[in-house]
C-alpha cells in the first residue's frame, strides 16, 4: 500500500489516539491529585527503533526527553518479552528528575517487536531529603530513589520485589501503589489499541505510515527552519541561584541557522553548580526542540522527524550537561524554562514579529509534607503566571507556560485531601509588563497550614524579571512570603525550605509576562 495524504492523516490520528487514550486511562485510574487533577504525565508511541511516532498533547519537557529514556531502556535488555514493562527514573539515563517515573513496554507482532509505548508520570514523592522529592540538594542521592532500567513486570507478572522497593521509598506508599498501577493500566490500554491498528490495517502498513509520518514532520520542520534568515544569533539569560547561594548562573545560547538546519550551542553557560538547578542534556534538547516547534504555523505532528534538523550542543560539566551525580531536581522545571527563554531571546533578533516576550520563566514548585492524624501526606503543585506579549496581542494571564502544560489543583480537591486551606487564589493585577501589547498577569495563591509540615519552594524570576521585547517593559518579579501564626512576616528566597506550624501561611505571587513594543495602551480588564 502506498501512502497518500488521506491515509497519512488517518494514521496520524490513529497513533495519536493511542497515546491520548493511555493518558485518559492514567488520569482516571490515578490516586494523587498531581496526576488526577494537574495531569502531570505524558504518553507516547515509538517504533521498533525507539523513534517517537506520536505523542499526546501532554507535558513538553517530558515528551522531548522521553525518547532518550526509551532508547536507554531497550538497549539495556537483550531480551524483552511480551508482557514485560521496564521502569526507570534515572536523569542520567534519559530521565528528567527522580519523581518522573518512566515505563516502557513492547508491542509484538508475532515474535517480533513492532512498536513500543511509554508513559512518564510525576509521582508526588519518591523519597529523598524533603517531602516531595524536590529538595535543596547537592547531589542526586539526596533527591530520592534512583531507579535504573529494571523490569517491573515480567511476562505479565508483577515483579513484587521491585514494586516493594519503589513504594518503600515513598512517604505515601498507598498513593504510590495507586499511581504505579494506573501507569500499568495505561500500558495495557495502549497495547490493545496498537494491536487493533495492526490487526485492522496490517503490520507493514502501520510501519509504512509511521515512517512516512516521521518523514513528513522532518520536511515540515526543515521548511520552518528554512524560513529563518541564515545567520548566527546570541542571547544570554540566567538563573538566580541554586538553592545554596543566590549567585548569578549564566545561560548562553548561540543559534546558527544555515539552510534547513539549525545548531544551538550553549557554550559559555555556567559550569555545573553545587545545588539542584543542573539540567541533564535530555532536558536541554527538549526545551530547544520545543522552541523550534513554536515557530510552525501548521500543525506539525511531533515525532522523531521534528528533532533531526536541530543539533544541540551543551559542554560536559556545565549546568546544562552535568557530570553524575550532580543534583538535578529542578533542572527540569526551572532550568528548562530558562533554556526556553534564552533560545527564544536569540531567535527574537531575527524574528521580532514572531517571538513573544518572556513568560513567567518558572514553574513555582511548591511541595508540602508531614504527618496528620498519624498518616503521612505529601502535596506538590506548580503555579501558573503571566505569558509574554507579542506582536499578535497581549499575553495570557494566570496560565502555565512553555515547558509545562499542567492544570491547576482545584481548591476543593486540595482542601479535601490535605491539611491545608487556600485563603486566596486570584490574578496578580498589573503584574504584566506594559507595552504596545501588555504581558499577562501572574497569580496570587495563599495557603494556610492546618498542621506541622515541611515546605519547600523552588522558583525563579524573583531577582531577574521576565524580559520585554521591542521596547516593552519587563514583567513584575515574583514574591514568596511566609507569615507565622504570631504575625511575623518574611519575604523568603526563590529556593527555600522550612518547617511550618498550624496557623502559618505562605503566599506565592508569581511573575507577570514581559510587554511587547514601546507604545503604552490602556489595559483590557
Amino acid at each position: 500500500m502506498s501512502v497518500d495524504a488521506i491515509s497519512l492523516e488517518v494514521f496520524k490520528n490513529l497513533f495519536a489516539s493511542v497515546a491520548e487514550e493511555m493518558g485518559v486511562t492514567l488520569q482516571r485510574a490515578s490516586f494523587s491529585p498531581n496526576i488526577r487533577e494537574r495531569l502531570d504525565f505524558s504518553c507516547a508511541v515509538f517504533d521498533a527503533q525507539a523513534r517517537m511516532v506520536a505523542q499526546a498533547a501532554h507535558i513538553p519537557v517530558h515528551l522531548g526527553s522521553m525518547p532518550a529514556s526509551v532508547d536507554y531502556a531497550i538497549r539495556h535488555f537483550e531480551d524483552i518479552n511480551q508482557g514485560d514493562v521496564i521502569v526507570l527514573n534515572d536523569p542520567y539515563r534519559g530521565g528528567t528528575h527522580l519523581p518522573d517515573i518512566t515505563m516502557v513496554s513492547a508491542i509484538f507482532a508475532g515474535s517480533d517487536i513492532a512498536f513500543y509505548i511509554a508513559s512518564r508520570a510525576h509521582h508526588a514523592d519518591v523519597g529523598g531529603m524533603s517531602p516531595g522529592s524536590l529538595p535543596l540538594s547537592t547531589e542526586l542521592y539526596q533527591e530520592g530513589i534512583i531507579i535504573p532500567p529494571v523490569k517491573l513486570r515480567l511476562s505479565g507478572w508483577t515483579n513484587e520485589g521491585v514494586m516493594a522497593l519503589i513504594i518503600s521509598n515513598s512517604r505515601n506508599p498507598e498513593e504510590r501503589i495507586g499511581d504505579i498501577e494506573a501507569q500499568l493500566a495505561a500500558h495495557r490500554v495502549g497495547e490493545r489499541r496498537l494491536m487493533d491498528i495492526m490487526v485492522e490495517h496490517g503490520v507493514d502498513v502501520a510501519h509504512e505510515h509511521a515512517a512516512a509520518l516521521m518523514d513528513y514532520s522532518l520536511r515540515m520542520t526543515e521548511s520552518v527552519i528554512a524560513a529563518i534568515p541564515d545567520g548566527t544569533y546570541y542571547y544570554e539569560d540566567g538563573l538566580e541561584g541554586d538553592g545554596q547561594t543566590e549567585s548569578d548562573i549564566p545561560i548562553c545560547a548561540t543559534v546558527t541557522v544555515k539552510g534547513k538546519s539549525m545548531t544551538v550551542d550553549f557554550e559559555g553557560s555556567a559550569p555545573q553548580v553545587a545545588g539542584n538547578v543542573n539540567a541533564v542534556i535530555a532536558i536541554v534538547r527538549s526545551a530547544t526542540w520545543y522552541c523550534v516547534r513554536l515557530l510552525a504555523q501548521d500543525d506539525v505532528p511531533v515525532n522523531d522527524g521534528c528533532f533531526a534538523p536541530v543539533t544541540v550542543i551543551a559542554p560536559e560539566g556545565s549546568v546544562l550537561n552535568p557530570y553524575f551525580p550532580a543534583a538535578v531536581s529542578v533542572g527540569n522545571t526551572e532550568t528548562g524554562q530558562r533554556v526556553t527563554d534564552t533560545v527564544l531571546g536569540a531567535l527574537a533578533q531575527t524574528l521580532p514579529d514572531k517571538i513573544p516576550a518572556a513568560s513567567q520563566g518558572t514553574m513555582n514548585n511548591f511541595t508540602v509534607g508531614g504527618i496528620f492524624k498519624r498518616k503521612q501526606f505529601v502535596y506538590y503543585e506548580t503555579i501558573g503566571g503571566g505569558h509574554g506579549a507579542s506582536a499578535q496581542g497581549d499575553g495570557l494571564s494566570g496560565r502555565q507556560s512553555h515547558m509545562t502544560n499542567t492544570m491547576n489543583t482545584p481548591v476543593e480537591s486540595l482542601e479535601m485531601t490535605y491539611p491545608m486551606r487556600v485563603l486566596r487564589y486570584s490574578l496578580r493585577d498589573d503584574s504584566g509588563g506594559r507595552g504596545r501589547q501588555n504581558g499577562g498577569d501572574g497569580i496570587v495563591r495563599e495557603y494556610e497550614f492546618l498542621s506541622d509540615a515541611t515546605v519547600t519552594i523552588n522558583s525563579e524570576r524573583r531577582i531577574r524579571a521576565p524580559y520585554g521585547l521591542q521596547g516593552g517593559e519587563s514583567g513584575t518579579k515574583g514574591v514568596n512570603t511566609l507569615q507565622r501564626a504570631d504575625g511575623s512576616q518574611e519575604i523568603v528566597s526563590a529556593k527555600y525550605t522550612t518547617q511550618v506550624s498550624a496557623g502559618d501561611t505562605m503566599t506565592i505571587e508569581t511573575p507577570g509576562g514581559g510587554g511587547y513594543g514601546t507604545q503604552r495602551k490602556r489595559r483590557n480588564r
